[in-house]
């Protein structure tokens, strides 16, 4: 429906006229505050957080930093919420065939961390179950890291399903079997 515009429109009132009668408000003391300008120059840093540490310094903080974020025991299996009860017997019981096999030994725990990751991104392609050795940590200077560490990430791996300790003849507790997700499409 077409909106019909007049032939002559008023023109707008102009500013001044419309406050013409305004008077403006009697001061009444009141001050306002101001907060003060940032400044211009961020804080100067401490010269402890400038100075570059020695190899000697990072290994003794790396050393004493272990087991901040290790778990205190090492789970001989794991099962994802939402993943069948009876995956994890499946999964002892050689249900599904291994597809892959990585073995950690030797590494620390970085490079470790990082093999892991590729291997489980490569794996998935390859089939659904999958071994990781990792050692028993027996030649490990103090507490064996490895096995820890391996099954806490495997815990909280977004493709892991469950993982379980594997027989004595294929490592016993010095390897898991891991059941990965399937990829999607």
């Amino acid at each position: 429906m077409p909106v019909a515009v007049a032939a002559n429109p008023e023109p707008e009132p102009d500013f001044r006229q419309l406050m013409r009668d305004v008077r403006p408000l009697r001061p009444d003391g009141r001050v306002c505050h101001t907060p003060p300008p940032p400044k211009p120059r961020p804080l100067p840093q401490h010269r402890a957080s400038q100075t570059p540490l020695t190899p000697q310094v990072e290994q003794a903080l790396f050393a004493r930093m272990i087991g901040w974020f290790e778990p205190a025991q090492i789970d001989s299996q794991h099962r994802s919420p939402g993943t069948p009860g009876n995956t994890l017997k499946k999964l002892r019981a050689g249900h599904w065939p291994v597809c892959a096999e990585l073995d950690l030994h030797g590494l620390d725990r970085f490079a470790a961390h990082e093999q892991l990751t590729v291997f489980l991104h490569r794996a998935r392609h390859l089939g659904q179950c999958v071994r990781v050795i990792h050692g028993k940590g027996l030649s490990s200077l103090g507490e064996p890291v490895l096995p820890k560490m391996v099954r806490a990430w495997l815990t909280h791996h977004p493709d892991v399903l469950a993982f379980c300790e594997t027989r004595i003849e294929q490592g016993g507790s010095g390897a898991v079997l891991a059941l990965l997700r399937r990829p999607h499409g």
